[in-house]
Parts: structure tokens; C-alpha cells; sequence
């Protein structure tokens, strides 16, 4: 089995030396995103539901750059700088995952990189 690196056009720039998402025989295996804008202009600070919104927004356009969709992702891994932001984060993934949710583990990360407030990384099949 071979991977692939994919690079996500409608998404974020990476913050780093990583790829968008890896693709390995029928899986994509989705970097963590963040609230980084795709145009390019950084981190977007606000709200803790604005980050949130705009970091499964990142998701969405690299599980669909990727050659996928949300509806074929088989789990998620979320992480928050404050886990009593858990019921808020549930409310917004609702609308990104609205049936048939993939598995999923959500932890209080100690500190997530440049200070944001959620990562959120996925596993999804491919076609």
C-alpha cells in the first residue's frame, strides 16, 4: 500500500511541515485543523464558537479536498483548551455531523498550539 500526501486548495496553509491529509489505500487520515483562515491571512481569533465553526469548516474542505466527504468520516479526535467548552463544541459538531456520527474521543488538551482553543484531526474513507 502506498500514501499519498494531499494538499487541500480549499483549505487552511499548514501551519508546518505536514500534510493536509494522507491518503492510505481506502483511508484519509486528516491533519489537526485549527482556526487558521484558507485564505491565507492566519489564525482567526474569537469566540470560542467562532474558532470552533471555523476549524470543522478547515475539516470539511480538507476531508472534501481530499476526495471524501463528512458523511464518510469514521472518527474524530477533538481537542479543547478547556473541556468545559464540551457542551458548547457539541452543539456546533451537530451541524457539521448532524446523523450517523463517526466515533469520536474529545479531551482538555494542556496547551494547543499558538494558543488556540480547539483542534479537531479525522479518519475518513475513501471511494
Amino acid at each position: 500500500m502506498e500514501k499519498q500526501c494531499v494538499f487541500a486548495p480549499n483549505g487552511p496553509p499548514a501551519q508546518g511541515p505536514y500534510s493536509h491529509a494522507v491518503a492510505a489505500g481506502n483511508l484519509l487520515f486528516v491533519s489537526g485543523q485549527g482556526p487558521v483562515a484558507p485564505d491565507g491571512s492566519g489564525l482567526q481569533r474569537g469566540t470560542f464558537e467562532d474558532e470552533a465553526r471555523l476549524t470543522l469548516s478547515n475539516l470539511k474542505a480538507v476531508v472534501e479536498d481530499g476526495g471524501s466527504g463528512l458523511a464518510q468520516v469514521v472518527k474524530v479526535n477533538v481537542y479543547l483548551a478547556d473541556i468545559e467548552k464540551f457542551g458548547d463544541f457539541n452543539e456546533i459538531y451537530k451541524e457539521f455531523f448532524p446523523s450517523d456520527c463517526p466515533a469520536r474521543t474529545c479531551i482538555q488538551a494542556g496547551r494547543l498550539p499558538f494558543d488556540i482553543q480547539v483542534e479537531v484531526e479525522a479518519i475518513a474513507l475513501l471511494p
